[in-house]
């Protein structure tokens, strides 16, 4: 099985390469996390709906690609808010994310599917209630969640089958654990976030990475996460979690300051944290 899937994954990035002296089509897809919602910078016209930030992972993996002398053509059609069927048709006033796919697309960055389990609304629910029971629901969607996402793959390779598609996780937003030093942002309070709702969604994010790695190696993908097994946090992210012992990678109530993205981007990765996803992202196509 494993030999198996690492010719897989040797053939998609073989298909990826373009031809001598061609630049490399990159094109990100998904939702707030590959938009870069809470990164900062945001591109003009997406400011308040797609928050397109200049800070996503995409956009740094590409900026180090082109520092390292390749050619590359980068779009983003990334979205805040986007499940998987938004992708398919007209969200937010913008077209289908589909649509911007082509023939000679070299690379798929992807994120989707937090918002198809409404984990937006889980978090929602910890914050202003009680979750320390609710991620059953929140499960029970990730298989139908799964079959929709393998089925937009197999899509987007019929638009672009020369493409390597690269699924790209969300990590862990908040530690599993006591507050360590850096804990000072209030939604670390326990009024907010108790141990036992931490432990719930706990459960919720390593199921949704198990999920997207899985489904990933079943359409033949790339895979690339802040956790390097479901459970523990790559080298690049231990420790900086929400509420962690170092500086957090994920933004906390500060979104809600006046002037800044608001409730939107509570939760998601800031610009360190797309910057070290960015990374991983650039190492994994190279």
């Amino acid at each position: 099985m494993a030999a198996a899937f690492t010719a897989c994954g040797l053939g998609a990035a073989a298909s990826a390469s373009p031809s001598a002296g061609a630049p490399l089509n990159v094109v990100a897809m998904g939702d707030s996390t590959a938009s870069g919602t809470g990164a900062g910078y945001y591109h003009r016209g997406t400011h308040g709906t797609c928050w397109r930030s200049s800070n996503s992972y995409s956009e740094v993996a590409v900026a180090k690609l082109r520092a390292e002398g390749r050619k590359v053509e980068y779009t983003s059609v990334a979205c805040s808010g986007a499940s998987i069927d938004d992708v398919r048709t007209t969200f937010k006033g913008q077209p289908s994310q589909l649509d911007v796919l082509k023939p000679n697309t070299n690379v798929v960055l992807l994120t989707l599917g937090a918002n198809d389990i409404n984990y937006v609304e889980f978090g929602g629910l910890c914050m202003q209630g009680d979750c320390s029971k609710a991620a059953g629901p929140v499960l029970e969607k990730l298989p139908a969640m799964a079959k929709n996402l393998a089925k937009l793959i197999g899509e987007i390779k019929a638009k672009s089958p020369k493409a390597k598609v690269v699924v790209v996780g969300y990590g862990r937003q908040l530690t599993n654990g006591a507050n360590g030093a850096a804990a000072a942002d209030p939604i670390c309070d326990a009024s907010v976030f108790s141990a036992e709702e931490r432990t719930e969604g706990s459960k919720i994010v390593t199921s949704l990475d198990l999920t997207l790695r899985a489904t990933a190696k079943l359409t033949g993908s790339a895979f690339v996460s802040p956790l390097a097994d479901s459970v523990n946090p790559t080298k690049e992210f231990a420790g900086h979690s929400q509420c962690d012992a170092a500086a957090p990678y994920y933004r906390g109530f500060d979104a809600l300051a006046p002037g800044q993205e608001g409730q939107e981007a509570v939760l998601h990765l800031n610009k360190d944290g797309q910057a070290a996803l960015g990374g991983l992202v650039a190492a994994k196509l190279r």
